[in-house]
């Protein structure tokens, strides 16, 4: 058994260890609340880059917003496990923290390798929705217009793009291409050289690849900076475990 004195100085230890991990845990789940916030933010914000590359791609945001919930879930369970003192309640609890950790740094770790195909899909994917635009009549053909007109941007790499299109040969350049609505007619943008100088000049690919590198740079920082806090959890908890567990002992 353990001498009065050293039970004392436990005690103090278990209580500031306790106090430290609430408050993480409540930051935790606060963070959960900025997750779905940046989730939603990305479904509404990047919705129309993701369309153009695939299925699996517009996933991302309702990951990012069952991300959240999983955060906001295990950060009141953290509270509660705290709280209660309870020695395989914080084990789990770090094991949990573990586990999103790894998930996240892998889910990173493939972004980054596969950032260049990813790119590559969706040049590849703009290039055929330019080719098969038909105004307003599909999705794809108004996400082309919605980025044209949002970055001020005209084809995939220059507004001559649209010269090999179908659509070209009827109606010339698309309105979204305009520099102002005003100052472009049918005439104008049925003739390249006429054109030129009323709509935008830059591609579209390099300012699309532009945004949603700076979009997504945002979206990364917050979720590795959220990974990364996620160590210290499984510090605080694995310390205030122990600290329960030989304080017990010590109690013996």
């Amino acid at each position: 058994m353990a001498s009065p004195s050293r039970r004392l100085q436990t005690k103090p230890v278990i209580t500031c260890l306790k106090s430290v991990l609430i408050i993480y845990s409540f930051i935790f789940w606060f963070s959960g609340i900025i997750l779905l916030a940046v989730g939603i933010w990305g479904k509404v914000s990047l919705e129309v880059y993701f369309s153009l590359l695939d299925e699996k791609a517009t996933n991302v945001p309702y990951i990012l917003i069952g991300a959240s919930g999983v955060v906001i879930l295990l950060g009141t369970f953290g509270c509660f496990a705290t709280c209660r003192g309870s020695t395989w309640m914080l084990k789990l609890y770090a094991m949990l923290l573990t586990l999103i950790f790894l998930v996240v740094l892998v889910a990173a770790i493939v972004g980054f390798v596969f950032r260049h195909e990813i790119k590559n899909t969706f040049r590849a994917n703009y290039e055929r929705a330019v080719e098969d635009y038909k105004g307003i009549t599909d999705e794809q053909s108004r996400a082309v217009d919605t980025i044209q007109s949002t970055l001020h941007c005209c084809g995939v790499a220059n507004f001559t793009d649209w010269e090999k299109t179908e659509y070209f040969k009827e109606k010339g350049i698309p309105a979204s291409c305009c520099k102002s609505n005003f100052n472009c007619t049918i005439a104008d943008m049925k003739d390249p050289d006429r054109a030129k100088g009323k709509v935008y000049d830059k591609g579209c690919f390099s300012m699309v690849t532009q945004t949603m590198e700076s979009k997504l740079s945002i979206v990364a920082g917050i979720s590795f900076g959220i990974a990364c806090f996620q160590l210290v959890g499984i510090f605080l908890a694995c310390c205030l475990s122990r600290s329960i567990t030989n304080n017990q002992y010590e109690m013996v």
